[in-house]
């Protein structure tokens, strides 16, 4: 699932990746293992399990009467087209996806694969060969209006699906349309049925709800933590739905002394991640601009409204922008980055700054822990590699692939994945 586990932090056991690759397109290749074509565009990154590799994207047609949304399964092995699953578009401009097509990173369980299509579904398939197994319409079953896309990656654990629903404002008026209507689902991984849901969130969503949930366990009691669209994070008791605490990303708040502009309009979007007992989570925005954002780490053992009381450090202002990525942790550090482009590495106890990097363009995904590096795409397809640790060593800019920007390296089995907008790479060391 994205981030490699329920926790989602971004720290990979792989080992014999590669730090150098090449394809100029015209056939000079290294380290290149294989090449998929994807659609048009693509957003989500690649989840990799039993031989098969699972991405979403679009559907690559000119006349827009024809586009979908697709989620493609390809050979781990050689990158060959196993089975495609296709939705047409919604058609209502307040609601589609317009040319952005599935981006929702799927989970796989066994042999069940579950995602959030571009009709705002939530979709069992085989794994095998793609058959439905089951499908949940979050628009007509639950009456939720989605806004511009659906793109909440389930989170899948102990028999229970988890996602954001994508809840929104009308584009026109700005209003909920329907506040009743859940923001966060917990159903049943078998049968489709929904166990327990939230509407905390309600009428104070402030654009669409495109998040993702994440998990931990913290004093031997699990947590499920929902990004709201209100720019609260919220802590559930997962096989209950008991809130088990709260935090307001200040989203609606004016500081002291301001002049009556919120601290931020941004919200929880990238997936919390838990580690030893705590919750670091970024503010950012889909657009992936530059703007006020705020990293947080908060202590997940207090309970109830703990926005004044489970913060144990924030970074904002000058020092963090907004930021769309999940951070990994790894041995005491924290490293991350955010929207306009910069790599940080922060000590995850103190929030102390180790160390900066400008990699000179948007980062949309998020930095992948493996092999003693950390690796980091940028919006145009340029992948640093750092070695782990409290001292900046860049150890090489790796130039962009012909088809790769907007990605979260991924890796499994000795590769490593990079997406781009229309084709996916597999990338392994030459033996």
């Amino acid at each position: 699932m994205l981030g490699g586990r329920p926790e989602r932090n971004m720290v990979s056991a792989e080992r014999g990746l590669p730090t150098e690759w090449r394809d100029d397109g015209k056939g000079a290749e290294k380290n290149i293992k294989w090449s998929a074509p994807l659609g048009r565009v693509t957003y989500g990154s690649p989840v990799i399990s039993g031989g098969r590799v699972f991405i979403g994207t679009d559907a690559d047609g000119g006349n827009p009467a024809e586009q979908r949304g697709v989620l493609k399964c390809f050979s781990e092995k050689d990158g060959s087209l196993l089975w495609q699953a296709a939705h047409e578009k919604l058609r209502n401009p307040a609601e589609d996806d317009g040319s952005i097509g599935l981006v929702s990173t799927p989970a796989v369980a066994g042999d069940r694969v579950f995602y959030v299509s571009n009709r705002a579904e939530l979709v069992c398939r085989a794994v095998q060969d793609g058959s439905e197994v089951w499908r949940l319409d979050l628009r007509e079953k639950l009456g939720v209006t989605t806004n511009q896309a659906s793109s909440s990656s389930p989170l899948v654990v102990d028999g229970r699906v988890f996602v954001v629903t994508g809840n929104a404002t009308d584009m026109k008026s700005g209003k909920v349309k329907n506040p009743a209507a859940p923001s966060f689902l917990a159903v049943d991984a078998k049968s489709g049925a929904v166990l327990w849901s939230d509407a905390s969130p309600g009428a104070r969503i402030l654009t669409g709800q495109w998040g993702s949930p994440g998990y931990g366990v913290v004093d031997s009691a699990p947590q499920v933590l929902f990004p709201g669209g209100d720019g609260w994070l919220y802590s559930f008791e997962p096989a209950t739905g008991k809130l088990l605490w709260k935090f307001n990303g200040k989203a609606h708040e004016k500081p002291p002394g301001a002049d009556g502009t919120p601290e931020t309009m941004y919200q929880f979007l990238a997936a919390p991640i838990v580690v030893a007992g705590r919750v670091y989570a970024a503010i950012g925005e889909p657009e992936a601009s530059s703007g006020p954002g705020a990293l947080r780490c908060l202590d997940a053992r207090k309970r109830g409204d703990v926005t004044a009381t489970a913060e144990l450090w924030r970074l904002g202002g000058e020092e963090f922008n907004d930021s769309i990525s999940m951070p990994a942790v790894h041995e005491g550090v924290l490293y991350t980055a955010d929207a306009p482009g910069f790599v940080h590495a922060i000590d995850a106890a103190t929030s102390k700054r180790l160390w900066t990097h400008d990699l000179k363009a948007n980062i949309w995904g998020s930095p992948l822990v493996a092999d003693g590096r950390v690796y980091v795409q940028n919006a145009e397809g340029a992948v640093a590699i750092f070695a782990l640790g409290r001292e900046k060593k860049l150890l090489a800019t790796v130039d962009p692939l012909p088809e790769s920007a907007h990605g979260t390296p991924v890796a499994a089995n000795g590769v490593l994945y990079l997406t781009g907008q229309k084709r996916l790479y597999a990338i392994a060391a030459e033996k």
